[in-house]
């Protein structure tokens, strides 16, 4: 491949549908979701509950709304919903939890994006009349700003634990569960067992080009293809959409292992440049970089950037070599490997910060 191929390492969301996706989707018999008259996204959505062991499932056209869903389902206005803080429904669903079902997080910090069952024993709120209710605790497994951690099992059953003797529901944020999965090596069904809800993305690591699914009890997907279309989110003819989600799921979610291996490959290459420290080992396919003044002194000879983005400069000096990067901060910078990135672009990832 020639250096004018760009290396896209800015999330998986980035990958673009396979052949087979492609191909999948031009055939696909479709009729109209919202009748429930898709034979494609029905037999999508029946593989995905099987594959996660519930009830049932519904095709969304988000993670966000998958999400947003399930809180507004299990909470009623006014209530709490315990998640970490650095958790993407806190960060980066617009506020919609608030917006759209009048929520609000009681976030909990802690050192590496895992919770702790002591920590979300302490965030219940006792049942004062004063007092707001919790009704919802939510994990996300893999931690997307905590740079892909994967949650042992063990620690999720703790949580889960807690969350049944207090009586209140949990959902797991799953977008890259696929990926927690293959790194416990584990079945997904083993990985959301406990939950009583989970949502995951077809369009991240798996590959497909739209879509995630939410799944949980029949009754729960039933609400939820209410609250879908109140959202804004009823599709019609979605057995285009579908039909590579399927492909995601019958093939894609076979070679998840490589793209944790580019990771470990690439955190592995930038380790070795002064100035670049990555402070969490990859887990799964997310790698956090910390730029420092040295790198600018050391790699580029450059001054470091007076207004102190040194994550946007790096990112910026990468751009160049035509490899592209997330600043998460004025430090941070995220990569995330997929199976669209040229063979070579790991190494060309690398040798961009060196020259």
């Amino acid at each position: 491949m020639g250096n004018d191929q760009v290396v896209d390492l800015r999330s998986d969301t980035v990958t673009r549908p396979t052949p087979e996706m492609r191909k999948a989707m031009a055939q696909a018999d479709v009729g109209d979701d919202v009748y429930g008259e898709d034979p494609t996204v029905n037999r999508l959505e029946e593989m995905a509950a099987e594959k996660l062991g519930m009830e049932a499932a519904i095709l969304m056209p988000s993670g966000t709304m998958g999400n947003q869903t399930a809180l507004h389902i299990q909470c009623s206005p006014g209530s709490e919903v315990v998640m970490e803080e650095r958790s993407h429904i806190s960060n980066y669903e617009m506020a919609a939890m608030a917006a759209l079902s009048g929520l609000l997080a009681h976030p909990i910090c802690s050192d590496d994006g895992m919770m702790t069952a002591g920590q979300v024993r302490g965030a219940i709120r006792p049942d004062i009349y004063y007092m707001s209710r919790t009704a919802l605790i939510v994990l996300e497994n893999t931690h997307n700003m905590a740079g892909g951690k994967v949650m042992p099992l063990n620690r999720t059953r703790e949580i889960l634990s807690v969350a049944e003797e207090a009586g209140v529901p949990a959902h797991l944020d799953g977008a890259r569960i696929f990926n927690a999965a293959q790194s416990l090596d584990i079945t997904v069904r083993a990985a959301v067992f406990g939950f009583d809800s989970v949502m995951f993305c077809l369009s991240k690591g798996l590959g497909a080009p739209v879509g995630s699914i939410l799944a949980g009890a029949k009754e729960f997907i039933t609400e939820a293809r209410r609250v879908r279309k109140m959202f804004g989110g009823g599709m019609r003819q979605a057995g285009i959409i579908a039909a590579a989600g399927i492909v995601a799921l019958e093939v894609m979610a076979e070679r998840i292992s490589s793209d944790h291996e580019a990771a470990r490959s690439l955190a592995g290459g930038f380790s070795e440049i002064s100035g670049i420290d990555v402070p969490v080992k990859p887990e799964s396919n997310i790698v956090m970089l910390r730029i420092k003044p040295q790198w600018f002194e050391e790699q580029v000879k450059k001054t470091p950037p007076e207004n102190g983005d040194m994550s946007g400069a790096f990112v910026d000096h990468l751009r160049k070599a035509n490899v592209l990067a997330l600043a998460i901060d004025h430090e941070q910078v995220r990569m995330v490997t997929h199976y669209d990135i040229p063979d070579d672009g790991i190494e060309r990832a690398i040798e961009a910060a060196l020259k």
